[in-house]
């Protein structure tokens, strides 16, 4: 038996998520059965698609359920296994959820090596948001060498593998942020050719100024104005991967833009989920793991302690207080 603590959906946000719409809950979780496995989970991944979980709208994905262990991508190591694919002291990711302790059959949880990378990476980087970033941008803008690709919410853990990744294929890459920090990191570390703030009273003179003679292509993860803004900025035959609307999740919609920019100026608009291309992971987790070792791939981290700090850590997400990928550490 193993002493178990999670965090469930309580209630479904009226208006802006709140500590009140969790509840933490103590239990027991039995001994593994024949061919499951229990995992003691290290971190917990905290991400902007959750927020759509907690509606009960209708969307790709089936809502949260009330009264059950928030969904979430983890990291940890198996405790106890009796499935002949994995053994204790395996470090495994899968989608564990807000509790110390999984127990799974096995579908879904993968092996991974932390001799070279840190294990919360492939919960960052080598973990869905670098896949997202990778097939957003490769298939969705597949930029030439010499464009321009602009990437909203730069420094965020999708963001900042896109723009990354944007330079390796030889385009130029221009970064938009919250805050003069996160546009310095963006050109000192993550190598964006400029980042624009959006906070600043003058974000449509500067990003006018840093787009120069246009974009080609746009990873947009906001929404709201700096995707009118970038509209407005467009080259001919410009691709857009429309990734997230954080913007709008807890506040009013993007307005509409004039839709006649997208016909006169030929650009393709396309909305994505990474899970409905699960045969492409392979090869983008392959390739993300080869930039990392060989030191072509940044991230950063903001990681809370203790399984508690979830909810306000979620709410933070939500409205840019963290400085790229969310975690909890829950060891």
């Amino acid at each position: 038996m193993f002493r178990n603590r999670k965090i469930v959906l309580d209630s479904r946000p009226i208006d802006k998520v709140s500590p009140g719409n969790f509840r933490l809950v103590e239990d027991t979780l039995p001994a593994p059965g024949p061919g499951q496995v229990v995992v003691r989970h290290h971190y917990l991944s905290l991400d902007p698609y959750m927020r759509g979980r907690m509606s009960d709208a209708k969307s790709y994905a089936a809502p949260q359920p009330l009264g059950e262990t928030m969904i979430g991508g983890t990291v940890g190591e198996v405790v106890a296994s009796e499935n002949p694919r994995f053994a204790p002291g395996d470090f495994v990711v899968g989608m564990g959820g807000w509790q110390l302790y999984g127990s799974s059959d096995g579908r879904g949880l993968n092996k991974v090596d932390v001799k070279a990378i840190p294990l919360q990476a492939y919960l960052g980087p080598l973990g869905m948001p670098g896949v997202t970033a990778w097939w957003g941008l490769n298939t969705i803008i597949a930029p030439k060498a010499g464009e321009t690709v602009l990437v909203t919410a730069a420094t965020g853990a999708v963001g900042s593998v896109v723009g990354q990744l944007a330079k390796l294929a030889g385009a130029r890459a221009i970064g938009v942020a919250g805050g003069p920090e996160k546009c310095i990191y963006a050109t000192e570390e993550l190598g964006y050719d400029a980042c624009v703030d959006h906070k600043s009273a003058r974000f449509a003179e500067e990003l006018k100024a840093a787009a120069g003679k246009g974009i080609d292509g746009v990873f947009e993860n906001v929404g709201g104005e700096p995707f009118l803004q970038a509209l407005r900025r467009l080259n001919d035959f410009a691709r857009i991967a429309v990734c997230g609307l954080i913007a709008s999740y807890e506040g009013p919609t993007t307005p509409l833009p004039d839709m006649r920019i997208f016909l006169v100026r030929r650009i393709k608009v396309e909305g994505f989920i990474v899970s409905d291309h699960l045969d492409a992971w392979p090869r983008a987790i392959g390739e993300l793991a080869g930039h990392a070792a060989a030191g072509r791939l940044r991230w950063r981290e903001t990681v809370r302690q203790g399984l508690d700090s979830a909810p306000q850590a979620f709410i933070d997400l939500l409205h840019g207080g963290n400085f790229g990928k969310m975690l909890v550490k829950m060891i």
